[in-house]
Protein backbone atom coordinates (compact mmCIF):
# COMPACT_ATOMS: atom_id res chain seq x y z
CA UNK A 1 0.00 0.00 0.00
CA UNK A 2 2.97 2.36 0.67
CA UNK A 3 4.17 1.92 -2.99
CA UNK A 4 1.16 2.94 -4.26
CA UNK A 5 1.10 6.05 -2.06
CA UNK A 6 4.46 6.66 -2.83
CA UNK A 7 3.95 6.58 -6.90
CA UNK A 8 1.12 9.08 -6.58
CA UNK A 9 3.32 11.72 -4.68
CA UNK A 10 5.31 14.74 -7.13
CA UNK A 11 8.72 14.83 -6.14
CA UNK A 12 10.92 18.44 -6.55
CA UNK A 13 12.62 16.77 -9.74
CA UNK A 14 9.18 16.51 -11.64
CA UNK A 15 7.56 19.53 -11.10
CA UNK A 16 9.94 22.07 -9.18
CA UNK A 17 7.30 21.16 -5.99
CA UNK A 18 8.27 19.31 -3.16
CA UNK A 19 5.98 16.91 -1.44
CA UNK A 20 2.65 17.95 -3.08
CA UNK A 21 -0.03 14.75 -3.98
CA UNK A 22 -0.80 14.77 -7.55
CA UNK A 23 -4.56 14.63 -6.99
CA UNK A 24 -6.98 16.37 -4.68
CA UNK A 25 -9.81 14.32 -2.50
CA UNK A 26 -12.36 16.27 -4.95
CA UNK A 27 -10.54 14.56 -7.92
CA UNK A 28 -11.13 10.94 -6.66
CA UNK A 29 -14.05 8.71 -6.11
CA UNK A 30 -13.80 6.48 -2.98
CA UNK A 31 -12.18 3.70 -4.57
CA UNK A 32 -9.30 6.18 -5.62
CA UNK A 33 -10.06 6.30 -9.15
CA UNK A 34 -9.67 9.56 -11.16
CA UNK A 35 -12.65 10.50 -13.04
CA UNK A 36 -12.38 12.43 -16.26
CA UNK A 37 -12.95 16.02 -16.03
CA UNK A 38 -16.46 17.20 -16.56
CA UNK A 39 -17.58 19.08 -20.14
CA UNK A 40 -18.27 22.94 -19.43
CA UNK A 41 -21.78 23.74 -19.88
CA UNK A 42 -21.94 26.54 -22.72
CA UNK A 43 -25.03 28.93 -22.29
CA UNK A 44 -27.42 29.30 -25.31
CA UNK A 45 -29.44 31.84 -26.68
CA UNK A 46 -32.81 32.87 -24.94
CA UNK A 47 -35.52 31.62 -27.25
CA UNK A 48 -38.83 33.73 -27.21
CA UNK A 49 -40.79 30.77 -25.90
CA UNK A 50 -38.50 30.52 -22.89
CA UNK A 51 -38.69 33.96 -21.75
CA UNK A 52 -42.14 34.15 -22.05
CA UNK A 53 -42.47 31.10 -20.01
CA UNK A 54 -40.19 32.82 -17.27
CA UNK A 55 -41.93 36.25 -17.17
CA UNK A 56 -45.71 34.20 -17.13
CA UNK A 57 -44.17 32.11 -14.04
CA UNK A 58 -42.91 35.34 -12.18
CA UNK A 59 -46.47 37.24 -12.75
CA UNK A 60 -48.20 34.35 -11.50
CA UNK A 61 -46.02 33.67 -8.57
CA UNK A 62 -46.62 37.67 -7.93
CA UNK A 63 -50.48 36.96 -8.73
CA UNK A 64 -50.53 34.24 -5.92
CA UNK A 65 -48.70 36.14 -3.15
CA UNK A 66 -50.54 39.25 -3.67
CA UNK A 67 -53.60 37.23 -3.52
CA UNK A 68 -52.78 35.49 -0.53
CA UNK A 69 -51.76 38.55 1.69
CA UNK A 70 -55.12 40.35 0.63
Amino acid sequence: MSDRSDADRVTADDDGRDDEWRFGLDDVDENGVVGPEPTPIEPESVSTENALFVVLGALGTLAVLLSATL
